[in-house]
């Protein structure tokens, strides 16, 4: 009986600490541990974020780059960190929502983590080689369909999101490629500049500058729509009906971290977000600001998981 009575206390103690905390919080620094190494778009996105959420929050913005493992070291070392909503992860898709169908084991929930907010978008696109015959994504799936594996695509890796946009792309488009994995865009755009693969789907944050100086041709962007900056490219969905890859870019607190501190950091996130300097970095990325809540982007997450998931089950994806 006293145990259930001392469980009870501990738990009324927790739950009334809480509030006071929200109000109190950020009382010191808040770290923003990025998955990628620097000078990527999700590396660039929280530097560009820093200021404005430094005023909001009132305590400086601390970014430190932890890659490696495709996001999977970074992103435990959050997942073990306090949950003060001092330790943050900043990650693309592959930690939150593809690494938990790719590895056997990992030592993070992924689905534990609590969503803060999805910064941003960058649409993924096709891009090929200049002297590639296709104009548009129809000619290129007619090209692939009358030469099976004989249009090689470069990736940044096994199960990466390039790897497994092409798979998707495939798969809706009944064509066969030949996967040539690299370790990184760069790489792999390097390869795809030089004439060595045929095509690559990559976001438009890291390639956009070499379509604009016509070294690459862009065949179709991955959003739902058509993007402002490129009004003459038609998103492929106007070709594969329902087709849709992003690459985002979000943020998440370790698992129990309290829903005011969350709410705090998504609201400011959200405010810096609106913030039409802010906008005009963010569209220099080729990035569409998105801000969401918590609760927003806990769904999405679902939502990308089990698309992510069933593209990995169905391609029969294996990481290296």
């Amino acid at each position: 009986m006293k145990s259930h009575v001392l469980s009870g206390l501990i738990a009324a103690a927790i739950f009334a600490v809480s509030p006071a905390m929200a109000d109190v919080f950020p009382s010191k620094p808040i770290r923003l541990i990025v998955s990628n190494p620097p000078g990527g778009t999700v590396d660039l996105l929280p530097r560009i974020l820093a200021d404005k959420l430094r005023q909001q929050l009132g305590q400086p913005i601390v970014i430190e780059n932890k890659a490696g493992a495709a996001g999977n070291l970074a992103a435990e070392a959050v997942f073990r960190a306090e949950p003060d909503g001092y330790t943050l992860l900043v990650s693309p898709p592959p930690a939150l929502v593809i690494n938990q169908s790719l590895y056997p084991k990992l030592a993070f929930d992924p689905q534990a983590f609590t969503p803060v907010s999805v910064m941003a978008k960058v649409p993924n696109a096709l891009l090929v080689r200049q002297d590639f015959p296709a104009k548009n994504i129809a000619e290129f799936i007619a090209y692939a369909k009358a030469r099976p594996k004989a249009v090689t695509y470069a990736s940044q890796g096994n199960g990466s999101t390039s790897h497994l946009t092409a798979e998707l792309f495939s798969t809706m488009g009944s064509i066969s490629m030949l996967h040539v994995p690299y370790k990184g865009s760069s790489p792999a755009l390097n390869d795809l500049l030089g004439g060595q693969v045929h095509a690559m789907f990559d976001n438009l944050g890291a390639s956009l500058e070499h379509v604009k100086a016509g070294k690459l041709k862009v065949l179709g962007v991955g959003s739902a729509t058509r993007v402002p900056f490129l009004p003459d490219v038609q998103a492929i969905s106007e070709t594969l009906t329902g087709f849709e890859a992003v690459t985002w870019f979000g943020i998440v607190a370790p698992p129990k971290t309290p829903a005011q501190v969350v709410e705090k950091l998504s609201a400011a996130v959200a405010d810096a977000l609106r913030d039409e300097g802010i906008r005009t970095q963010l569209g220099k990325l080729s990035a569409t600001s998105v801000g969401s809540t918590p609760v927003e982007m806990g769904a999405f997450m679902k939502i990308e998981a089990s698309q992510w998931g069933g593209v990995i089950r169905s391609a029969n994806v294996k990481i290296d």
